[in-house]
């Protein structure tokens, strides 16, 4: 995700992504060089965590966002033709693709840096949650609120934001969720599922209320598919007998939603475990970063080398204990205890209101 928001957001005044003078784009080094070094200043230790293969049900999602890239080149084309500057860099972000030389460079950067990446062999919120779970970081820094339903204790959101956007760090504990929701972690993730993850098509007509209301009331995930089902295939037959008029609106149950395999990829992900890790901030190469950076990439020699003394400097100083001089950290709303039986609000879930409790990009600290 870090690499998608740089590249999205480190741009030059007419919109385009930062080019070398041999036209490759650097966006994304840029972003990592010295979004780093701000938080090694600030006493925050991060370890990347890169995507490895995506799980087989993930790919009807990136068939999806591959269409939306093509129509946006599409349309970017004809706004070139007839639009304004501003339609031509919506449209131009919207075309956006990490790709795997992408990915190679910013693992390569931070090598030279001296901080710590870990390849996940799938999912990256998976590895990262596992990571928090077995104390090797203090929490997983990610704006996927899928993170949590990975069980990754501490989600850290907006961590990565640029200080232009002047937006808190959001501290979401997994605990203090799971307390407020009277859930534990298998009910949780039922919950995240009916909500909406990158593994199936949302539910059409189910929000954060309703989804909280009806897992209440049947008890599982099985149950209240099986009752929008039965409700879904009624209505159908009421329009049959209306003389095909249908009516608008309604609960749709996508015919094909394999929600068992999702809560298995999120309860049993694919992920190496932390004892296997030992994590190492080391002093950084300079003379591989200039001939990398400098050389290579086109980046100002001096920027370069005072950015590497900074990470000298601060590597080895003793890290902050908290986030408060890195940004304004927003204070944890901690969730009233429900008598049993009372109902519970939609504030606690994880699309709407994990945000009011909480916070992440693949990146954590100890």
């Amino acid at each position: 995700m870090s690499i998608y928001q740089f590249l999205i957001a480190v741009r030059q005044r007419d919109g385009e992504t930062l080019q070398n003078e041999q036209g490759e784009t650097t966006s994304h080094l840029m972003g990592f060089f010295y979004r780093t070094i701000r938080m090694v200043e600030n006493g925050i230790k991060p370890c990347y965590v890169f995507d490895g293969k995506p799980p087989e049900l993930k790919s009807g999602v990136l068939a999806k966002r591959f269409e939306r890239r093509e129509e946006a080149k599409e349309e970017g084309d004809e706004a070139k033709e007839v639009g304004t500057t501003e339609e031509v860099e919506k449209f131009s972000r919207r075309q956006v693709r990490v790709t795997k030389e992408h990915n190679e460079e910013c693992r390569k950067l931070l090598g030279l840096m001296g901080i710590p990446v870990v390849v996940a062999p799938s999912e990256a919120e998976a590895q990262c949650a596992e990571l928090a779970r077995g104390g090797l970081v203090y929490g997983a820094g990610s704006e996927d609120m899928d993170t949590l339903t990975f069980n990754s204790p501490i989600l850290l959101r907006h961590l990565t934001f640029s200080e232009n956007r002047k937006e808190p760090i959001l501290e979401i504990s997994l605990p203090a969720v799971l307390e407020g929701l009277e859930m534990d972690m298998p009910q949780f993730v039922e919950l995240c599922i009916l909500l909406g993850c990158d593994y199936l098509e949302p539910i059409k007509g189910v929000g954060p209320k309703s989804a909280l209301k009806l897992l209440r009331e049947h008890g599982s995930l099985g149950a209240v598919v099986e009752h929008l089902r039965s409700k879904q295939a009624s209505r159908e037959d009421a329009d049959e007998e209306g003389e095909g008029k249908k009516k608008k609106g309604g609960v749709h149950v996508p015919e094909e939603w394999p929600w068992e395999r999702a809560k298995d990829l999120f309860l049993q992900p694919d992920v190496t475990p932390a004892d296997s890790f030992e994590l190492e901030w080391k002093a950084p190469d300079l003379d591989g970063l200039v001939q990398f950076l400098v050389t290579e990439k086109g980046f100002n020699e001096d920027r370069v080398r005072k950015g590497a003394e900074k990470l000298t400097k601060h590597i080895g100083a003793k890290q902050q204990g908290r986030l408060d001089s890195f940004f304004k950290v927003a204070p944890k709303a901690v969730p009233e205890k429900k008598e049993k039986g009372a109902p519970v609000g939609g504030k606690g879930t994880k699309r709407k209101a994990g945000e009011q409790d909480a916070s992440g990009s693949k990146k954590k600290r100890k």
